[in-house]
């Protein structure tokens, strides 16, 4: 086991439309023509993946640069979940290290 960290790559912008909803978000997906109801944080996280390929620690730091994280220690664990459950909807793919 290499121990790094799994690498995501969301779908490009033009492939989905969100929309913001109070305090939840509407993430319709083009390509399956689903409409996936979330919540913070996974419009900011997948705003902070941009088009690159990133992992848990890679956004953590990105997301810190805009947010106030409080100094959580369990920041990375939350993304990585996260991550993890946006590539079981296809939201993001997991792609190889």
């Amino acid at each position: 086991m290499s121990g790094r960290s799994p690498l995501y790559l969301a779908e490009s912008k033009d492939q989905r439309i969100i929309l913001p909803l109070d305090a939840l978000t509407l993430v319709y997906q083009r390509r399956s023509g689903i409409t996936h109801i979330v919540a913070d944080p996974v419009p900011q996280i997948l705003a902070a993946m941009g088009s690159d390929s990133c992992d848990a620690e890679t956004i953590a730091k990105r997301l810190a640069a805009d947010f106030d994280l409080g100094g959580a220690q369990d920041v990375q664990a939350v993304i990585a979940a996260r991550l993890e459950e946006l590539a079981a909807l296809d939201l993001v793919e997991a792609v190889a290290t």
